[in-house]
């Protein structure tokens, strides 16, 4: 009988956060292992719960959700993002511009699904939140990632995007706050980075899912400000991880620039949000409540609240490991450590996870998996409490001694 094989569109597409290191946890959790996952930006089994008034507001609704609605989304979320935005100094967003989706991830499929034709190249940040290289190898084009300098804060090397562009470069995708470096731009940078896209007729994706979770003095700057009226702008954000949401999926996408060029693809996108009927309707009803109301995040992003205060231990206990070097983060929930080549040398660092996972039962995302060029990496999520993370950081540390 004829074997039943996977598309060839899937060749270059990996999901690395939840792919081989994962069913090896899952292998030992089934052996009766404690598995402490490091490896997904998920707040809710670190003891995160959303705010009382979205899960009332939901609650409330259900009764009339049980329907379609709307394929862009529901009249009052699209209002609240777009008079979010409007807030921010972005005036002239309106509702007719906010498509409401399950989460940003389907968001990014789906614009990218609408822009794409073959071979088209889309400039990625390195390391980036892989489902942007993925989505981009899926939709047929061709991922092109641009180095992040570590020397500089993880800040975009602004050169090497300029080099890499070429009369196929279609797009710039922007991480901002950067998952998994924890990198805040600056105003400048963000305007460089649109000056670019600018100059070279490019569209901006920009990614900024992490936009309310910023630490000490960081300020996040929208792109969309700077692209103005003539960069067309897809931003990208949601309620999943600054409202401890993520298993409601509720994100959305909102267009910026000259619209008037995209007739066309926004009418592709349209039809691409007909076809899957509607984003969850339960769920979109929490977003007028979470824009609107009380902002509990800014009680964990400043000293004493859970998020800074985990953040800044797990940077300082990385650093204090020989041959181990952390960048502090500025946001987001991710330390993106450095293991010196010298003192560890790794050639497959997908490998090392997998020894670190069965010798000390942590778990965490090597990173290549982040399309990082070499494999010197790794992704730790900061999400448990700080006696979770002493006892994790400390049984890392062990391992890395058995490795000098």
């Amino acid at each position: 009988m004829r074997q039943i094989r996977q598309s060839k569109k899937l060749a270059n597409v990996r999901y690395d956060v939840r792919g081989p290191i994962l069913v090896e946890a899952q292998r030992l959790e089934a052996e009766g292992h404690r598995i402490l996952k490091l490896n997904i930006g998920n707040p809710a089994p670190f003891g995160f719960e959303a705010p009382e008034a979205i899960v009332a507001d939901i609650t409330h609704h259900l009764p009339e959700a049980q329907g379609y609605s709307d394929s862009r989304g529901i009249y009052s979320a699209r209002t609240a993002v777009a008079q979010y935005y409007q807030s921010r100094g972005l005036q002239h967003t309106d509702v007719e511009d906010v498509f409401i989706g399950n989460g940003v991830s389907e968001m990014i499929s789906m614009v990218l699904q609408t822009f794409l034709d073959d071979g088209n190249e889309i400039l990625v940040p390195a390391p980036d939140y892989p489902l942007w290289t993925g989505a981009v190898s899926l939709s047929g084009g061709t991922p092109v990632h641009y180095r992040c300098d570590e020397d500089n804060g993880w800040m975009p090397d602004l050169a090497d995007i300029e080099a890499k562009i070429t009369e196929n470069t279609h797009g710039l995708v922007i991480i901002n706050p950067n998952n998994p470096t924890g990198a805040v731009y600056s105003k400048d940078m963000v305007t460089q980075l649109v000056d670019i896209a600018r100059r070279h007729d490019l569209v901006v994706f920009a990614d900024e899912i992490y936009e309310k979770i910023l630490f000490d003095d960081a300020v996040h700057h929208h792109a969309a400000a700077a692209a103005g009226n003539d960069v067309l702008c897809l931003t990208f954000s949601g309620l999943s991880k600054a409202y401890r949401v993520c298993g409601y999926r509720a994100g959305w996408v909102m267009v910026s620039g000259p619209k008037e060029l995209a007739a066309d693809f926004l009418e592709g996108l349209t039809t691409l949000s007909n076809m899957r009927m509607c984003a969850n309707v339960p769920a979109q009803h929490a977003i007028q409540t979470a824009l609107g109301g009380y902002q509990s995040i800014n009680e964990l992003i400043v000293p004493g609240g859970r998020f800074y205060e985990q953040a800044m231990l797990a940077h300082r206990l990385l650093n204090e490991i020989p041959g181990v070097s952390s960048v502090k983060p500025s946001g987001a929930l991710y330390c993106f450590p450095r293991l010196d080549p010298a003192v560890y040398p790794i050639d497959d660092d997908e490998q090392f996870v997998i020894e670190l996972l069965r010798a000390k039962k942590i778990l965490v995302t090597h990173g290549t998996g982040f399309n990082w060029f070499e494999p010197d990496h790794f992704r730790l999520v900061t999400l448990p409490d700080v006696d979770m993370l002493e006892e994790a950081i400390g049984r890392i540390a062990e391992f890395l001694a058995t490795r000098r």
